[in-house]
């Protein structure tokens, strides 16, 4: 005789078996994507004397990616929604792995600028598919299961790429270099790109919504002339044209919010929903991911050019000594679920304000050491908390709202580490400029990049003093789960 609680275990297994295979192969696309954020850092350098670029174009090589995947994000959950999101995933794929051969193969910085931006659109059509397919293919204590591994992987694929950057780039196959941080895309894409259509599930019959091709026209030039005259301003002597852009910028931005409230008042999907923005907590989440992530960003890219600046580490050198950071930041991005649920919203705002007092030490400590590595293990072990703001927002949105939320808190993300590398970054490049010595430049961007993580553990507190949402991850897992048998 089988008893009920048996019959449900057993479904239960006979679901994880089924749906494993299809999790390991989204998270393995959205790590793939999230993984050339940074994994270019380590290869800056060898990049740099290879095609003689200057310190502005390195800064648009990591940006340029960035931009598109920032701007394009929503509307590839709404293309997920209107052509069915298995195949926008794996026409993002595609477009994803073509551009990573290209810049695999670029024989110019300005060619390696555009194929970069295309690389970003792939992934920005691909990614929002994870999160929808995730929503609609895990239940109850599955889907917090899953949907902690995804904010897991969106935060350590960053931190991941230092280290797995290093090891390419010093394996130097076949005299590739730094072309092979791009070019080890193409291979897993292939694979996953064949698996897809047996993997995936079939497109959704319930289809909704529309484009919103107003708001993407004006959000994309509104963020590029943002972002750009930050990164070439310094280099240019801060040209007319480049104030005349950030003047611009703002302006567009009052634009966008303009366009979006009256294109939902017509009925429209504006990009950025009304209802997505009165989720429990949405907010607040991602005014924190803006800042957390922004510090995340600019400390991966400084630390990675002092290391093979002042402290003359190899790039595989230089990669290693972030395991530190990247064991630090997994034992907190897996393990915090294991805490007692009241704990869950409290360690964000500590683990940001951990990370701002290690970025204090930035400078001081900067002539290396174990001391350094240490502080780097301190860092990520405070950053750590960042799967849990993820998790936190995104628990209490509704399934036909996942595309957008997921896809606004990931443009929030991506966009904080835009700004964070332009403006940090420029601030790194010019104390490295005016002293020589990238050891001298880091005391300036210590403290720069404490404030940062400082207002992100404001935000943190922020998300903590409002009333108390419905459980995000662990008390869903004690809730009864209906079952279909």
């Amino acid at each position: 005789m089988t008893f009920p609680t048996e019959r449900m275990k057993g479904v239960r297994a006979s679901s994880a078996r089924s749906t494993g295979p299809m999790l390991a192969l989204l998270l393995l696309g959205q790590f793939m994507a999230i993984l050339d954020v940074n994994i270019v850092n380590v290869a800056l350098p060898t990049l740099r004397a290879d095609l003689h670029a200057s310190g502005a174009s390195l800064q648009l090589v990591v940006a340029g990616y960035i931009i598109a995947y920032a701007a394009l994000l929503i509307t590839g959950a709404r293309l997920g929604d209107l052509l069915g999101h298995r195949r926008v995933f794996l026409g993002g794929l595609a477009v994803f792995t073509i551009a990573s051969l290209a810049c695999g193969l670029a024989p110019t910085t300005g060619f390696l600028i555009v194929v970069r931006f295309l690389q970003g659109i792939g992934a920005a059509l691909m990614t929002p598919q994870v999160m929808s397919m995730i929503q609609r293919g895990f239940q109850g204590p599955a889907r917090a299961r899953a949907l902690s591994m995804y904010a897991m992987v969106i935060a350590g694929g960053v931190v991941v790429g230092q280290v797995l950057g290093g090891l390419l780039v010093s394996a130097d196959l076949f005299g590739s270099g730094w072309r092979l941080v791009f070019l080890v895309n193409v291979p897993i894409g292939a694979v996953l790109f064949a698996a897809g259509p047996r993997l995936l599930p079939k497109a959704d019959e319930d289809r909704r919504g529309g484009l919103d091709p107003v708001g993407l026209a004006v959000l994309t030039p509104a963020l590029v002339l943002l972002v750009v005259p930050l990164i070439l301003g310094h280099e240019l002597g801060w040209p007319a044209w480049g104030w005349a852009a950030l003047a611009a910028s703002a302006v567009l931005f009052v634009v966008f919010a303009l366009v979006e409230r009256r294109f939902a008042a017509r009925g429209g999907r504006p990009l950025i929903s009304g209802r997505v923005l009165r989720a429990p907590g949405v907010v607040v989440c991602a005014f924190t991911l803006l800042f957390g992530p922004g510090s995340w960003g600019s400390f991966l890219f400084t630390t990675t050019l002092h290391l093979q600046g002042d402290l003359k580490m190899t790039p595989l050198r230089s990669g290693l000594a972030f395991v530190p950071c990247v064991l630090a930041f997994a034992v907190v991005s897996l393990y915090w679920q294991r805490m007692p649920v009241g704990w869950h919203r409290r360690v964000v705002p500590i683990g940001f304000t951990i990370a701002a007092f290690g970025y204090l030490w930035v400078g001081p400590l900067a002539s290396g050491g174990a001391a350094y590595l240490a502080l780097t293990a301190v860092i990520g072990f405070g950053l750590g908390v960042m799967p849990i703001v993820m998790t936190i927002a995104l628990a209490d949105v509704p399934p036909e709202d996942a595309a957008d939320a997921s896809g606004l808190l990931l443009t929030v993300m991506q966009a904080g580490q835009v700004l964070g590398v332009a403006t940090i970054g420029t601030l790194f490049l010019v104390g490295y400029e005016d002293s020589g010595s990238t050891r001298h430049a880091e005391y300036a961007t210590g403290w720069s990049l404490a404030a940062l993580a400082a207002v992100a553990a404001f935000g943190a507190l922020l998300m903590n003093l409002r009333r108390k949402a419905p459980a995000p991850d662990g008390e869903a897992e004690r809730r009864p789960v209906a079952v279909e048998v």
